[in-house]
């Protein structure tokens, strides 16, 4: 998980040279000294990657062209998100698209990236991006609805709820319970928040509101 209380590197990819200024000017409003990188195709996106590894989010368009003259496809960029997640696994991901429906072709690799994972729909308005990239950030994930049809938690996740909500174990001795790592623990936090619907508002408990949606829909007793 990130802080932003430092400077933030981000890397943007778009092949619309319109889409990707306003993006770029968009996250300058927010975070005035990050330091932006940006790559209009796969190739180039994967060599500057390669080159400033330190990146904490890559914010990314998914129709792209894999080289300067091809058509942008989805296909592309999924290619380009499943290759970032085999080599970078705690990389934090935002992807903007008007169609993001070819992203469940990688749920399993969202399900296991240790990274912040969502997705920003371009047709809204410029801020909820902006609220996205904060969220992958903090290591959240957001994936749209279509994704989540029928309900399915693995069975570790279902074993956490059970521990912290019924056991009243903290983070720190779940992980023990468990024999993972309290990152571990975290991340399963954020996949199941995602799968329950549960995400951050002003003035509400977040694992509270998970605990309460996880009873609800019989998660646990």
């Amino acid at each position: 998980m990130n802080t932003i209380n430092k400077v933030t590197k981000i890397l943007v990819i778009d092949d619309h040279d319109a889409v990707i200024n306003g993006t770029v000017n968009a996250i300058y409003s927010k975070y005035a000294d990050a330091n932006i990188i940006k790559a209009k195709t796969t190739e180039e996106a994967w060599e500057k990657l390669n080159s400033f590894p330190d990146r904490d989010v890559v914010v990314t368009d998914l129709s792209l062209p894999e080289k300067p003259g091809n058509k942008p496809q989805p296909e592309t960029g999924i290619k380009l998100l499943r290759t970032i997640m085999e080599k970078y696994p705690s990389l934090n991901l935002v992807v903007q698209s008007a169609d993001a429906r070819a992203l469940i072709r990688l749920r399993p690799q969202i399900n296991e990236h240790e990274g912040g994972f969502t997705v920003a729909d371009k047709s809204e308005p410029i801020d909820q991006m902006l609220t996205k990239l904060e969220w992958s950030l903090q290591g959240i994930n957001f994936t749209p609805k279509e994704m989540r049809t029928g309900l399915e938690l693995k069975e570790e996740w279902n074993d956490l709820l059970e521990l912290a909500f019924n056991k009243s174990l903290t983070d720190k001795e779940i992980a023990k319970k468990m024999s993972i790592a309290e990152r571990t623990v975290r991340n399963y936090w954020t996949k199941i928040q995602d799968a329950l619907e549960v995400y951050p508002e002003d003035d509400k408990n977040l694992r509270l509101q998970t605990e309460k949606q996880a009873r609800e829909i019989g998660l646990i007793d």
